[in-house]
């Protein structure tokens, strides 16, 4: 199955760390020295998951204007953060583009949401069930997030990315889907309770961060290296790796484990915070008009529960 095109939609509201210094005492340097976060997003408040994801999608087919929205036979939308768990940022976008009766999936496997939704699509296309396909990913952590939470508080960031996917190469740009894998990791480590998000609880809290990194530098990695090996690649033979934007210590971790030169990784955490499962795919965005034929990327992602995955994409 084949990339077509890809984009991202952010809200405009932009929050530095000094936010949280006057807030709680969090200084900017020691903010960036443990997540290299700079500043991040944050949606207004007529804006949601489901606005978002609506949005991104508008932008997707705009640019894109040989995957005609009357094509569309299959949409999956990723996220953690719903704004209705009934009409939910799925049944949204379906409403906006106006195509009815066709499959409409919402799905949440924490940040690693984006390649699950992907790998959704490919068992619908291997069915004949469908030919061409939206994929959305949308966060807006804002709407849980605890601010004053000195552990994670200032982690979050909101945003979303929009794909489409077809069965069959529609134009000579189209990114080839070379292989996707994805795995559930919950019986490791401290799972159950590293990150949580319990809406009449407290929100998004994060009480065994050393768990998530560590679990996320080594599954990362593994299936980076596991989708390298099948496909009998180097390091040096990727283009670009984009990781999961958690934390730059952990992509840091991630590209020296593989070996690679750091400027063949993606990052936006420094000027987006913590995007949940849209950030890989809104790094995909930010470098798609780089691409040149012959290159080479993958997207590996990690998610609370814990959840992983890598996606192999060819120019």
């Amino acid at each position: 199955m084949y990339l077509h095109h890809v984009a991202a939609y952010l809200p405009e509201a932009v929050v530095t760390n000094a936010h949280f210094t006057r807030l709680n005492g969090l200084a900017d340097e020691w903010i960036v020295e443990r997540t290299g976060i700079q500043e991040r997003r944050k949606a207004a408040p007529s804006e949601n998951a489901n606005t978002m994801a609506v949005a991104a999608t508008r932008a997707v087919l705009a640019a894109a204007p040989a995957f005609a929205p009357g094509s569309v036979d299959l949409i999956v939308v990723g996220t953690y953060t719903p704004h209705d768990t009934i009409f939910t940022a799925a049944h949204a976008v379906q409403r906006d583009l106006g195509v009815n009766e066709i499959p409409t999936v919402s799905i949440s496997s924490a940040c690693s949401s984006l390649l699950n939704a992907v790998e959704i699509v490919e068992g619908y296309f291997a069915m004949g069930k469908a030919t061409r396909a939206v994929v959305v990913v949308s966060e807006h952590n804002t709407a849980y997030n605890n601010e004053e939470d000195t552990m994670a508080g200032h982690l979050w960031g909101d945003g979303a990315a929009a794909l489409l996917i077809s069965k069959d190469r529609i134009g000579p740009d189209d990114l080839h889907i070379a292989q996707v894998i994805t795995g559930g990791a919950a019986p490791v480590g401290k799972a159950d309770e590293a990150v949580t998000l319990k809406p009449v609880e407290k929100g998004i809290v994060m009480p065994f961060g050393r768990d998530v990194f560590q679990q996320a530098c080594l599954y990362m990695a593994r299936v980076t290296q596991t989708l390298l090996d099948q496909h009998h690649l180097a390091a040096a033979d990727l283009t670009y790796l984009i990781p999961h934007q958690a934390n730059l210590r952990i992509s840091k971790n991630v590209v020296k484990q593989l070996g690679l030169d750091p400027a063949q990784a993606v990052s936006n955490i420094e000027r987006l915070g913590n995007t949940g499962c849209a950030g890989a795919a809104i790094g995909l965005a930010e470098i798609w008009d780089t691409l040149k034929a012959g290159n080479k990327i993958i997207i590996t992602v990690f998610g609370g529960g814990y959840s992983y995955g890598a996606m192999l994409l060819e120019k």
